[in-house]
């Protein structure tokens, strides 16, 4: 079990539409004092019954609604593959999720970067050619 912080949502002043509009005109006129960050909450997630499993392929798809990730194995990653790649897991989430599991991948993406350098997703780019061998003299 593991547990995962979640800000939570400032508290909203008066409800009155006149107050309100007088609260904000007087705001706008002082200068903002840095506000504290907002409580957090702890959610517990319980990942024992988790599967894991291995992809280097994914299909992004959707509906005005949902958005649908496929994650398979392509078995042959360089060239045009010659076997069919078989879509294991399928993901279907709200776009508010995927907005949200974007900013991850790309806040995750950015640290790995940062150590490891640039990743490459042009595979053509990442393949070195392999350096000329001189022949060897007859023995």
């Amino acid at each position: 079990m593991s547990d995962f912080d979640l800000p939570q949502p400032p508290e909203t002043g008066a409800t009155d539409p006149e107050n309100k509009a007088s609260q904000t005109a007087v705001e706008s006129q002082q200068p903002q004092p840095q506000q504290a960050a907002p409580p957090r909450v702890t959610l517990q997630i319980d990942d024992s019954k988790v599967t894991a499993s291995y992809a280097n392929f994914c299909r992004v798809t959707g509906t005005p609604e949902e958005v649908i990730i496929d994650f398979g194995l392509n078995p042959q990653p360089i060239g045009i593959p010659s076997q069919p790649i078989v879509v294991s897991q399928r993901i279907v989430m709200n776009f508010y999720t995927a907005k949200r599991m974007l900013h991850a991948l790309q806040l995750t993406i950015q640290r790995h970067e940062a150590t490891f350098g640039v990743l490459e997703t042009d595979i053509q780019k990442r393949v070195r050619a392999m350096p000329a061998v001189a022949p060897r003299p007859n023995q």
